[in-house]
């Protein structure tokens, strides 16, 4: 996992910290713990000792381990969005330059790190069992998707490809959450840099005038 941005360890609040940034602080510790014991070792106990606090801190703030993970994911797909949305806004309007941005924003260092793809994916492997992951994230999800197709069908129209928008969107998709899941999963992921470049020759197969294996075209 030395190929994932490391998170760095953050600096301690201060004793008489607001509730919003011990609650926050208790996350990130929750996020740290998904990837080193997943959900189903996970402990109150554990949080704690990874922030620094005690037991009853945790258990004032969250109660319950359930409220605790629901928290931590509602924390995760807030900051994803608000990420991709970001990036976009820096972006140039044009629809390839949009999707590039899109597919920057999914390797920003601040969201591609060794902790939180790990705690993602314990998200992700209790999506079917627990509804309320799913109710959580899914106006998030709704939203990225439809983005993703709209920009899909302004590259299609424009270069009048024989492709459809949904389909190509979804494998540009799938395809990123592909390579998330292996740098978690292979005893020897690859670089970022190597990541970006197995997304970009999907959109390069796609669109050719716009993208390379490096990227976006000049």
């Amino acid at each position: 996992m030395a190929t994932l941005t490391k998170t760095k360890k953050a600096a301690p609040l201060p004793r008489k910290a607001t509730r919003q940034y011990r609650q926050q602080q208790l996350i990130e510790a929750t996020i740290t713990a998904l990837a080193q014991k997943g959900q189903t070792r996970l402990k109150l106990q554990d949080v704690a000792e990874i922030a620094g606090l005690s037991y009853g801190l945790v258990n004032f703030h969250f109660e319950t381990k359930e409220k605790l993970l629901n928290e931590t994911l509602l924390y995760l797909s807030t900051e994803y969005r608000a990420n991709w949305e970001d990036a976009l806004a820096r972006a140039a309007s044009t629809p390839a330059a949009q999707l590039n941005a899109l597919i920057q924003a999914d390797f920003d260092e601040r969201i591609f790190t060794q902790n939180r793809v790990m705690a993602w994916s314990t998200f992700w492997g209790e999506a079917q069992s627990r509804p309320i992951y799913q109710q959580q994230c899914g106006a998030n999800d709704q939203d990225y998707i439809v983005l993703m197709e709209s920009i899909c069908a302004r590259l299609i129209a424009d270069n009048g490809l024989p492709l459809k928008p949904d389909r190509v969107a979804r494998v540009i998709r799938v395809t990123i959450e592909g390579v998330w899941l292996d740098m978690i999963t292979m005893s020897g992921p690859y670089s970022r840099k190597e990541a970006l470049r197995t997304v970009y020759t999907c959109a390069m197969a796609f669109f050719p005038k716009y993208f390379d294996e490096k990227g976006l075209r000049k």
